[in-house]
C-alpha cells in the first residue's frame, strides 16, 4: 500500500514537471523559448493511472513571466532598467492537453498551446537614446493565438503500478502551427518629429511559433526513499529543429541602418531535478533546480538566422494535491543564474548581443482523470 501511495504521488508530480515545461519551458523573455511540452506519464492514484490502459487525461496548464533584466553573457546589465531603457515582456500562457494510455507503461499526449504576450520598448520605436526619443517614449507590441501544436508517446521501462524506481523515455512531433509572422505597428518620428507608424514582424521573443517541424526527445526517472515518502525526480526534453529559418526578414533594432535578417528556428532544451515529499491526505511538497534555453547552433540541420541563445537555472519550489480524480500543482522556478551566450552572428562579428529575462516564473496545473476501462466515475 505504501509503494501504490508512493506511485500516485510521484505520478502526480511527474506531470506537474512536464507540463512545467509547456509555454517556455515556454520562454524566459527575449530568449525565444516556444512551447515543448513533455508526454503525459501519468495522473492520479495508481489503480486509475494514466499509464493504465485505456485511461484518459484531460489537463490545462498556466504560465506567467514577466521579463525585463538584460544580460550579455553572464552580467546583468543594471543600467538598463535604472534607465528606463529594459524591454519588458509580460507573457501569459495556457496550454490545454489529452493524454490516453495506450497500455500499462505507453501513453500518448496531444498538447494545444496558447499565448498572449504584451511588449514594450523604446529602441523598437523611436529608440533609446535622448537624442532620438527626448521624452523617452514607451510603446507596446503584442500577439495572442494558437502556439506550435505536439504529440508526444511516452514509454516506462518498468510497470509504474508496483515499481518503486523507473525511468521512461518520450519521442515526439512539433507541428508548425503557431503563426510566425505576427505583425504589429511601430512608432517613428519623420525629420520635422511627427509621429508616424510602420507594420513589421514583432520580435521573435513574442511570435506565437517558429515556422519548423520538430522533433522532441525526452526523458524521466524518479527513485523512491525513505520507505516511500519521498522521491528523487528528473525529468529532460530537446527539440531538435531542422529548419534554418522561418522565412520572416525583420530590420533588428530601430536603427534604420541596422542589418536584415531571417528569424531562425531554433532548437530547444530544459531539465530539472529535485526531491519531492509527500505529505498525509494528498499533499506534496518539492525542491528542485530547473535549466531551459536556446543553444547557440542546432544539433540538425543550419543554424542561420537572428536567435537570442542562451539558458536560466532557477530553483524550483512545488506544492502539490493528488485525488483519485484530480490533481493541482504550483510550481514558482526562481532565477539564481541567467546567461545569454554568444549567437553564430556574434561569433561572426566579433559582437555579443544582450536578452532580457524574469527573475521567476508562475506554473499552475490542473489536471483531471477519467478512468475509461474501470466502470462507471465516482467524483470526489
Amino acid at each position: 500500500m505504501k509503494t501504490l501511495n508512493f506511485i500516485g504521488g510521484f505520478l502526480c508530480l511527474a506531470l506537474t514537471l512536464c507540463f512545467a515545461f509547456t509555454q517556455t519551458v515556454s520562454a524566459q523573455g527575449c530568449v525565444a523559448i516556444q512551447g515543448m511540452g513533455c508526454s503525459n506519464p501519468g495522473v492520479g492514484s495508481p489503480e486509475h493511472s494514466l499509464t493504465s490502459k485505456g485511461n484518459l487525461s484531460i489537463s490545462t496548464n498556466y504560465r506567467y513571466f514577466k521579463s525585463f533584466r538584460h544580460f550579455r553573457g553572464d552580467v546583468e546589465e543594471k543600467h538598463r532598467v535604472e534607465n528606463n531603457t529594459e524591454v519588458i515582456n509580460k507573457s501569459n500562457f495556457i496550454d490545454l492537453g489529452i493524454g490516453y494510455g495506450i497500455t500499462n507503461r505507453l501513453s500518448v499526449t496531444v498538447n494545444i498551446p496558447f499565448s498572449f504576450h504584451d511588449r514594450s520598448s523604446l529602441y523598437e520605436h523611436y529608440g533609446n537614446s535622448l537624442d532620438a526619443n527626448p521624452d523617452q517614449k514607451r510603446f507596446h507590441t503584442s500577439s495572442a493565438g494558437l502556439g506550435d501544436i505536439r504529440i508526444t508517446a511516452n514509454y516506462w521501462f518498468r510497470d509504474v503500478m508496483i515499481s518503486p524506481t523507473n525511468f521512461a523515455l518520450g519521442l515526439g512531433v512539433k507541428m508548425p502551427t503557431g503563426n510566425p509572422h505576427v505583425t504589429g505597428e511601430f512608432h517613428k518620428l519623420d525629420e520635422e518629429g511627427n509621429d508616424y507608424t510602420i507594420t513589421q514582424p514583432v520580435d521573435q521573443s513574442i511570435q506565437l511559433g517558429d515556422g519548423g517541424w520538430g522533433i522532441i526527445l525526452e526523458g524521466q526517472a524518479y527513485h523512491s526513499i525513505f520507505d516511500g515518502k519521498a522521491a528523487l525526480y528528473f525529468s529532460g526534453q530537446y527539440l531538435f529543429n531542422p529548419k534554418n529559418h522561418n522565412d520572416e526578414l525583420r530590420r533588428l533594432g530601430g536603427n534604420p541602418d541596422n542589418h536584415w535578417s531571417y528569424f531562425s528556428a531554433p532548437d530547444q532544451f530544459g531539465a530539472r531535478m529535485g526531491v519531492n515529499y509527500f505529505l498525509p491526505r494528498g499533499f506534496s511538497l518539492g525542491l528542485g533546480g530547473l535549466i531551459e534555453g536556446v543553444p547557440a547552433k542546432d544539433l540538425i540541420g543550419k543554424s542561420e538566422g537572428y536567435r537570442r541563445p542562451g539558458h536560466a537555472i532557477s530553483v524550483e519550489p512545488v506544492i502539490g494535491y493528488n485525488s483519485p480524480r484530480w490533481n493541482a500543482n504550483l510550481s514558482v522556478p526562481v532565477a539564481v543564474y541567467r546567461n545569454r551566450i554568444k549567437s553564430v552572428r556574434d561569433l561572426e562579428t566579433g559582437g555579443h548581443g544582450d536578452a532580457a529575462f524574469a527573475d521567476y516564473l508562475v506554473n499552475f496545473s490542473f489536471i483531471y482523470n477519467i478512468p475509461l476501462n474501470s466502470g462507471p466515475v465516482q467524483l470526489d
